[in-house]
């Protein structure tokens, strides 16, 4: 990342203003150049009040305000839009609830020299998942695991949240047509960066489970999960390899 890069953190959020603040202040810890873009789904406990008055204070804080609870694929979509319209070079994901930790920032813009796109796993080199019950930890696992057997996709951490993107690779993927909307999001946007044969790392990061506010994992999002990576692999008529090859993506 050189001087005249510019990276932007989006951050979905829904009843998480005990989170905004501490959040905020961590992130430009590590990044002190970068800007931040929450995307609010209409939150009924105030979070949207509380990020216009962060965006009045502090010019890199950005907010857009979803009309109801869309789910965290729209949110996303909207802003990887917002990013390529307003000039970003690098597009991180990241979750409000410090899940993700603000420090391992550093290490994804370490990456992103060498990849289009890199994943923060926590599953490589052993399971590195703190406060999870055993049960969550297994489905998980058990999701990583299915994805790679159906897709072929070389990867530890199919479904986790915490990433960085070259802006180009999402200008490059039809935004509009993605279909999923809950955890499978994740599994189809690098699903399709990967078939466009874009250079995709992992870096290790260790997840901790929230310090506040609640989960959004309900049975609708689990059920999209485990059928949208069969229509994956079926729209693209069960390749185990990206269909574009020998492309120099830099």
């Amino acid at each position: 990342m050189t001087t005249n890069d510019k990276a932007l953190i989006i951050i979905p959020t829904y009843d998480e203003k005990d989170n905004v603040g501490p959040i905020s202040r961590a992130v430009f810890k590590v990044l002190p150049q970068s800007h931040i873009l929450f995307v609010d789904d209409n939150s009924p406990d105030g979070t949207g009040l509380i990020i216009d008055k962060m965006a009045e204070q502090d010019a890199k804080i950005h907010v857009v305000h979803k009309q109801g609870k869309a789910g965290l694929g729209r949110a996303y979509i909207t802003g990887f839009k917002w990013a390529i319209e307003n000039g970003y070079d690098y597009v991180f994901e990241m979750d409000a609830d410090f899940s993700h930790d603000p420090a391992e920032l550093a290490n994804f813009m370490k990456a992103i020299p060498n990849a289009d796109l890199v994943l923060g796993s926590r599953y490589m080199h052993g399971i590195r998942i703190t406060n999870w019950p055993l049960r969550r930890l297994m489905l998980s696992k058990g999701a990583a695991m299915y994805v790679r057997i159906i897709t072929g996709m070389p990867v530890t951490d199919p479904t986790g949240g915490f990433k960085c993107y070259r802006t180009k690779v999402l200008k490059e993927i039809d935004l509009d047509s993605v279909q999923s909307n809950g955890y499978s999001f994740q599994v189809e946007m690098t699903h399709n960066a990967w078939m466009l044969g874009f250079r995709i790392a992992e870096i290790p990061i260790t997840f901790v489970d929230r310090r506040a506010g609640y989960s959004k994992m309900n049975s609708a999002i689990a059920k999209e999960a485990l059928w949208m990576v069969w229509k994956l692999a079926l729209k693209n008529g069960l390749r185990r390899a990206p269909r574009t090859k020998n492309i120099n993506h830099k």
